[in-house]
């Protein structure tokens, strides 16, 4: 996933960088509002972290502008005002969320997650990957004349590989996305999870979709 995070502030700025990489997210920085504005109007992103006080404009301004852009992206706040009309004013100004600072940085990430997630079931209801579907609606996978309907965790767990084709994803991203952020990184759970996907979805005379990475994670798609 790609993230726009738009701060003046370098050194706050670098550090929710690093924190997003560490979370699964491609996170490029901008340190003002018209250069944030137009890589956010130009640019493909899943979210935008958007500080409100910014040097040349402030982030109302910004969030304003990018919605008169038809840029539909999800926004999260960040400001050190914390009264009422403030987060009104930001929410009106058509950002999806608003966190005052300081914060702690798993309600950020947890924050940018969930106004992802909406944004993703809103514009699509199935996921497809070479002959694999996932309705998102009725929680069932199909692949050719099979249908599955997947256990509360089976479905978070493929729906988090399906939207990240063709990535490495370490278990302890795996398991921050689809369990919590306090899941145990030495729990064999994702594995037992993992074989039982592989068990439905990759059974015999099927291309297999669910690769293991040694020493890394697994990857889901299709191998060249």
């Amino acid at each position: 996933m790609r993230a726009l995070v738009i701060e003046d502030n370098v050194k706050m700025a670098r550090g929710i960088q690093t924190g997003l990489k560490d979370a699964g997210f491609d996170a490029e920085l901008s340190f003002t509002g018209t250069e944030g504005e137009d890589l956010a109007a130009a640019g493909s992103f899943d979210a935008i972290v958007l500080d409100l006080m910014l040097p040349d404009r402030d982030g109302f301004e910004v969030c304003r502008n990018l919605r008169r852009r038809s840029v539909s992206t999800p926004i999260l706040m960040l400001t050190a005002l914390s009264s009422t009309e403030d987060k009104v004013q930001g929410l009106d100004s058509g950002a999806d969320d608003y966190l005052a600072k300081p914060f702690r940085f798993e309600e950020l990430v947890a924050r940018m997650r969930a106004m992802v997630r909406r944004a993703q079931s809103v514009d699509n209801k199935v996921l497809r990957c070479d002959d694999l579907e996932l309705d998102l609606y009725t929680r069932r996978a199909s692949r050719g004349e099979q249908k599955w309907d997947l256990a509360s965790r089976e479905f978070a767990l493929l729906e988090y590989l399906m939207r990240n084709p063709n990535r490495v994803l370490s278990r302890a991203q795996i398991g921050e996305n689809v369990w919590d952020i306090n899941f145990e990184p030495t729990s064999n759970v994702i594995d037992v999870y993992i074989s039982s996907l592989r068990r439905k979805i990759d059974r015999a005379g099927s291309r297999p979709l669910i690769h293991t990475v040694k020493n890394a994670g697994y990857r889901f798609g299709v191998l060249d």
